[in-house]
């Protein structure tokens, strides 16, 4: 009984591994635009967006205020793989890797809660919107992690 479990707990490891094995930065730069502000920045980074039919694949940043800090640890934000189905206008967080101040990244923890509907004005539906048309975003705000950072910490602040 324990190794079935144990092959089924492995299985589901090995199977969900390729959703949130990607690489750190896209070979071509960043796209980052602004999608939203509320409790944090969140920028779309529309150089990972990828599409399969109605599903797509697209990574965003999640930008925190100046001086955050959990564990006494410094954070600019983090990153996260989201796999979107513009058809349905369902959402699900595949991921998140938190950013240290200076951009250490990770590592990654996998985010096992199902699809979800993407509530309008939400981060998930700002994000799904670009995602499914990209070309709605407009110019990238930040071509760089650090460019981004900045312009999410002045949205925050309400500072143009």
């Amino acid at each position: 009984m324990k190794t079935r479990l144990h092959a089924v707990v492995l299985t589901a490891a090995l199977l969900a591994a390729p959703a949130c094995a990607q690489p750190t930065e896209p070979p071509e730069g960043h796209r980052l635009v602004l999608t939203g502000v509320g409790r944090f920045a969140v920028l779309a980074d529309l150089s990972t967006v990828s599409r399969d039919g109605d599903r797509v694949r697209m990574r965003s940043l999640q930008v925190t205020e100046e001086d955050f800090q959990a564990g006494g640890q410094t954070y600019w934000g983090g990153w996260s793989w989201w796999a979107f189905d513009c058809r349905a206008r369902t959402a699900d967080r595949l991921d998140f890797a938190s950013v240290r101040e200076g951009g250490a990244e990770g590592p990654a923890t996998p985010d096992p809660a199902p699809a979800y509907a993407a509530a309008a004005g939400g981060d998930a539906a700002e994000l799904l919107a670009v995602a499914c048309d990209p070309a709605s975003a407009g110019e990238a705000d930040a071509d760089n992690l650090q460019d981004a950072v900045r312009i999410g910490r002045a949205a925050l602040a309400g500072v143009d």
